[in-house]
């Protein structure tokens, strides 16, 4: 970013308590410095280790010269978390005298405000008094005068009243005949009149009464009965007769806990598909992880977990481009280290593996039959193969044990892996310890095997699967039986229309390619008049099989993103014997493989009981549904029809089978995603109007057959629930404020289930999924 003296630092509430640096107390958005002791900080180190904020940041600050750091509140995150340190003093005066700055300006700026208020000007006439005039209340009628008299000798005579009978009167009643009174026939003249309600203002104050604080203090000690006494309590009738009423209760008690779950929530299992209000919905953040050597301006494109190994996760790691670039990410001269990286939920902090690669990972997958297997695919078209065999106990070492572990030899009790015993050390002795174990690099583990180039992609390998196995490999790769055939293993597509079927190179291939790396960096550094007898062995690694997705015809392209097959369980056998390894060498300009195309399959052997429907997203969008089984003759090659839909508008990121139906299928590209079931040839079961922003990832859930994460472009995550609502998500959380590149689901137990996302700013968030979201309904 330019400010290489800063450095982001994240600080949990603990942490913030003990250095007294809380969000709206301690620290605001306009006061947001807090100058923080380096002996303190130091302390923190010593007390809680690893689990110190500071941690990450520990070689940084035991190299500051200052005695004081600035810790800064960042609440608009503008580094990344809600903290940054301030790493050289140069930095930190400048800060710290751009507040002083501020704050005389905002006080030069209320007293300029003061003294204007001060200052009155003379009142000019607008017109105003005009108005206050005509609005004005004026008398233009004549009031009428009455006078009143008396005579004088009349005042203060008493009054007398009397009785009088109605029959007295003509007609027996007294008549009060009814009059027009003009006093109420005036008309008014129309006036405008405005009221203005004004709050009345008092002051009052109040003060709580304050008490001398004293210290006090409680004590239990438990009650001692003698000997005597307890004899004699336990040969009571009160206790005879206390023991004799509740046995009865009590043993059937005992029989209840035996006979049923007294945990169970009966009223969260009755009416469970009716249940009232909303459940909670929600992703939990459990972990974070990120590398700055490895993963800083970098983006995470793929993930994947350890299918054997509990905690452990692997990402790879690329360049961060836009959507025009993507395109072609094989031209570009990417200066940077490519690697796979490793890590353990129980060892955030550290690096577990790092797998060396020849060219950026777009793709990669952990073989199910062999999890020390890594197959991944390069942006340069590449496909590479890693073997973490000699590295599988240092990750089951990184699965938390018991503390002490007993050695053999000796029969003494050990301090566990990774633990140093220092208690008879000093201060300044330990802290040079746990900087010496945090200065540890992870082990650097190279490929394996690589494609040849000439006959590998042209283009990015966009995904790869993994085939299941039938035949059981021995020691040398070879299958116990049937030696002249090849193990289809692995399977990889690449928008420039093709689909490779490959094969595991043989263990002696391996380290034969491994020991040839070692001697090609050996000679890189010999000096260039020492010649180099040892022969080159011929490494190559080649396809089995391509499938050309090119129909010749009509010159129309499937350039596929995403391949997914039904189960495949067959191998594909050469014609004639088994050839040795000098026997495979082929020139560059022969096909190795057996081509599939429209063309040219007169010569192409038929594969017997397998299944060739697939699947296949592309670049433009468009998903296919086709069969590359051809039928056969002795003159022509057909290849059956290909059913192509035309739903989305950009390229197909996702396209995975339910994890419980074998013909349902998820297709996720541009704005828009669908669900799409085998047989069913006039579109998709369920389609999605067009979204606002783009949807980047996403992925079936493991436990709900009825419910499936997406990632989009602003860092949210779509939840859908298709028993509730088929329209919209029925959740979404935001998780990050970058591009969401890639989600893994895991079930760690029946429990527990994780959620793996990452991002384009190269951070990997691990997210627990609540239980709502992991429980099927009885009848999904």
């Amino acid at each position: 970013i330019g400010h290489p003296e800063i450095f982001p630092l994240l600080l949990s509430a603990k942490a913030q308590e003990i250095f007294n640096c809380r969000p709206d107390e301690d620290v605001t958005e306009e006061n947001c410095f807090k100058c923080i002791k380096k002996e303190d900080i130091i302390q923190d180190l010593k007390t809680r280790a690893k689990t110190s904020d500071f941690y990450p940041l520990k070689k940084v600050i035991l190299e500051y010269p200052g005695e004081e750091l600035l810790v800064v509140f960042d609440p608009n995150l503008q580094y990344g978390q809600n903290f940054y340190m301030v790493a050289s003093e140069e930095a930190k005066e400048n800060l710290l005298k751009s507040l002083a700055v501020v704050e005389e300006r905002e006080e030069t700026e209320e007293e300029n405000i003061e003294e204007t208020l001060e200052v009155h000007k003379p009142w000019v006439s607008l017109g105003s008094e005009k108005e206050v005039e005509e609005e004005s209340l004026k008398e233009r009628d004549t009031k009428i005068k009455y006078k009143i008299s008396r005579a004088r000798r009349k005042f203060g005579a008493p009054i007398t009243f009397t009785d009088k009978n109605a029959s007295d009167d003509k007609d027996s009643y007294a008549e009060c005949t009814a009059y027009e009174d003009d006093t109420f026939s005036i008309k008014m003249l129309e006036r405008d009149v405005g009221v203005q309600m004004v709050p009345k203002l008092r002051e009052n104050s109040t003060q709580t009464k304050w008490t001398y604080p004293k210290n006090a203090s409680t004590q239990y000690c438990p009650r001692q009965l003698s000997n005597e006494a307890k004899a004699e309590s336990l040969s009571s009738e009160k206790l005879k007769e206390f023991l004799t009423a509740v046995h009865i209760r009590m043993e059937i008690a005992l029989q209840q806990n035996e006979i049923m779950n007294v945990f169970f929530d009966d009223w969260k299992a009755l009416a469970e598909d009716q249940e009232e209000g909303k459940p909670d919905v929600y992703l939990k953040e459990y972990q974070s992880f990120t590398d700055v050597q490895y993963l800083k301006n970098r983006t995470i494109s793929c993930v994947r977990w350890h299918p054997t190994i509990y905690g452990i996760i692997g990402l790879s790691a690329g360049e961060q481009h836009s959507d025009e670039e993507q395109v072609n990410l094989s031209n570009k001269s990417l200066l940077h280290q490519s690697v796979i990286l490793l890590w353990s939920f129980f060892d955030p902090m550290c690096l577990q593996l790092v797998l060396k690669a020849p060219e950026d990972i777009y793709c990669f997958q952990f073989s199910p039959s062999d999890p020390n297997i890594i197959a991944g695919g390069c942006v340069d078209g590449q496909v590479v193969l890693w073997d973490i065999s000699k590295h599988e106990t240092k990750l089951q070492s990184t699965v938390p044990v018991a503390e002490e572990t007993t050695d053999s030899a000796e029969g003494e009790p050990r301090a566990a892996a990774g633990v140093i015993e220092v208690s008879f050390l000093k201060h300044s002795q330990l802290l040079r310890i746990q900087v010496q174990q945090s200065s540890i690099e992870p082990p650097l583990v190279r490929h394996c095997a690589a494609s040849s180039m000439p006959y590998t992609h042209t283009k990015p390998a966009t995904d790869v699967h993994w085939l299941p196995c039938n035949s059981e490999d021995n020691q040398k790769g070879g299958t116990s039986e049937h030696r002249g055939e090849n193990n289809l293993q692995l399977v990889t597509c690449s928008p420039d229309c093709s689909v490779l079927f490959w094969d595991v190179p043989s263990i002696e291939h391996r380290e034969n390619f491994l020991s040839q790396q070692i001697k090609e960096e050996r000679r890189s550094h010999m000096p260039p008049d020492v010649s180099d007898t040892d022969e080159d062995l011929d490494l190559s690694w080649k396809p089995l099989i391509k499938i050309n997705l090119r129909e010749r015809d009509d010159s129309t392209e499937y350039g596929p993103t995403r391949i997914n097959l039904k189960e495949l369980q067959y191998r594909y056998k050469r014609s004639g014997k088994a050839k040795s390894l000098s026997a495979l060498r082929t020139p560059i300009k022969e096909s190795p493989y057996t081509e599939m195309s429209t063309s040219s399959s007169k010569n192409l052997e038929v594969l017997e009981n397998i299944s060739t429907d697939f699947f296949v997203g592309n670049e433009d969008g468009e998903v296919v549904y086709s069969n590359w089984k051809m039928k056969i003759d002795t003159t022509s090659a057909k290849p059956k029809h290909s059913q192509k839909y035309t739903l989305h508008t950009e390229t197909i990121n996702t396209l995975q089978q339910s994890p419980f139906f074998k013909d349902i299928f998820l297709s996720i590209g541009g704005q828009k995603f669908a669900i799409w079931k085998e047989g069913v040839t006039n579109g998709p079961i369920l389609q999605s109007s067009c979204s606002a922003g783009r949807y980047t990832a996403g992925q079936w859930s493991l436990t709900r057959p009825g419910v499936f994460f997406i990632g989009r472009d602003n860092g949210n995550i779509d939840i859908w629930d298709l028993l509730k609502k088929t329209h919209e998500p029925s959740h979404f959380q935001n998780i990050s404020k970058s591009i969401i590149t890639f989600i893994s689901p895991s079930s760690a137990s029946a429990e527990q289930h994780f959620l793996a996302v990452s991002d384009n700013l190269g951070v990997l968030h691990i997210l627990e999924i609540c239980q709502t979201l992991c429980h099927p309904l009885s009848n999904e």
